[in-house]
C-alpha cells in the first residue's frame, strides 16, 4: 500500500460515526457528539511507505502509553482526550478528543544528535538553524535539549526540517513561541520520568492545536515509539547508532539484502516477514512496560 493513497479503514462503528481522515497509523471519525475519535491502527510504516503487514496488538500499545504520558504531563500542559469510553470495536486503541485547529507544524524536541539532526549537523555544524558545538558524534549528548520545528508534510511526503525563523514566518511569533516553549517543556518532564526507568529519550515530535478559546493543546499521540526515540541507557554508546524501541528493526530489513528491495525503485516495499513482525512487536510492547512499569496485556 503505497503512502500516497490514505488506508481505508474497516472498523465496526456504530451509526453516527463518520470518517474523516486517515493518516499512516490512525484513522479518525467524528463523534455522534461532534467530537473526534482517534483510532490507533495497527498498521506500520517506513520509508514513506505504509507497509502491507500489520504488526499485532500495535494500536493498543501506541494508545496506551499515549494516555500513560497524557496522565503524567498533566499539569505541563492540556491535552486533548475527553474520553476513553468508545465502541466495543476499538476499545483499547482508541479515544475521544476535541477537535481542534491544529498548527502546520512538527515541533520536535532533541537532546541527543541522531537522524536528519545528525545529517545537518554533518553537513553544516548545526541543526535547524540552532550552532552546535564541534566534534559530536552519532548519539551523542547535545548540552542542552533544543527545538527543531519541521514542516507538516502531506502523506507520502518527507516533513522537512525548518529554522524557528520559518517556524515563526509559518505561523507567527507568539505561536512559533509558545510551541517551542511547550515542546521543551515536555521533552525535559519526559526525558527525566524515562531516565529514572534506565531509558534514553533521543528525541521526540510533537503536534498541537489550538481550542475555540485559544488555548494551545497537546494532540494527538506523545511520546510513543513511532514518534519518539528510545534508547537503552545501560548500551548507550555515541559514536554510532542505537538500538532502539521502535521500528527501526523493520527499517533494518527492508534495506537488507533479505528484503530484495530498493528503497529508490519507486516499487512498493515486500510484506514483512513473520521474524520481523514478532520482533518489532515485542520493541513496542517492551517500550510500554520498560516505562510503565505494567504488563501488556
Amino acid at each position: 500500500m503505497s503512502a500516497q493513497s490514505s488506508p481505508a479503514p474497516a472498523y465496526d462503528l456504530p451509526e453516527g460515526y463518520e470518517h474523516v481522515y486517515s493518516g499512516k497509523v490512525r484513522d479518525l471519525f467524528t463523534t455522534p457528539e461532534g467530537r473526534l475519535l482517534f483510532v490507533a491502527s495497527d498498521r506500520i510504516s517506513a520509508y514513506d511507505w505504509v507497509l502491507p503487514t500489520l504488526i499485532p496488538d500495535k494500536g493498543r500499545v501506541l494508545t496506551a502509553m499515549s494516555l500513560w504520558w497524557f496522565d503524567r504531563l498533566e499539569g505541563y500542559v492540556p491535552n486533548h482526550v475527553r474520553s476513553t469510553k468508545v465502541p466495543a470495536s476499538v476499545r483499547g486503541r482508541a479515544m475521544v478528543c476535541d477537535s481542534l485547529e491544529m498548527f502546520a507544524l512538527e515541533c520536535v524536541a532533541r537532546g541527543y544528535l541522531t537522524g536528519s539532526g545528525l545529517t545537518e549537523y554533518d553537513a553544516r555544524g548545526s541543526v535547524c538553524g540552532v550552532g552546535l558545538p564541534p566534534g559530536l558524534k552519532d548519539g551523542s549528548r547535545l548540552p542542552k535539549p533544543i527545538f527543531t520545528p519541521a514542516t507538516k508534510a502531506a502523506l507520502g511526503d518527507h516533513d522537512e526540517n525548518i529554522t524557528f525563523d520559518e517556524a515563526i514566518a509559518s505561523i507567527g511569533q507568539e505561536e512559533a513561541t509558545t510551541l517551542r516553549r511547550l515542546t521543551l517543556r515536555v521533552y525535559e518532564v519526559a526525558a527525566a520520568i524515562a531516565d529514572e526507568r534506565g531509558l534514553i529519550l533521543a528525541d521526540t515530535k510533537l503536534e498541537f492545536g489550538q481550542r475555540v478559546d485559544g488555548t494551545v493543546v497537546l494532540a494527538d499521540e506523545v511520546l510513543t515509539p513511532d514518534s519518539s526515540r528510545y534508547w537503552d541507557a545501560a548500551t548507550w554508546a555515541p559514536g554510532g547508532p542505537q538500538p532502539s524501541f521502535d521500528k527501526q528493526y523493520v527499517r533494518d530489513w527492508l534495506t537488507s539484502p533479505a528484503s530484495g528491495w530498493d528503497r529508490h525503485s519507486g516499487e512498493a516495499p515486500p510484506p514483512l516477514p513473520d521474524e520481523v513482525v514478532e520482533r518489532t512487536r515485542a520493541k513496542y510492547i517492551e517500550a510500554y512496560e520498560r516505562l510503565t512499569g505494567a504488563t501488556f496485556s
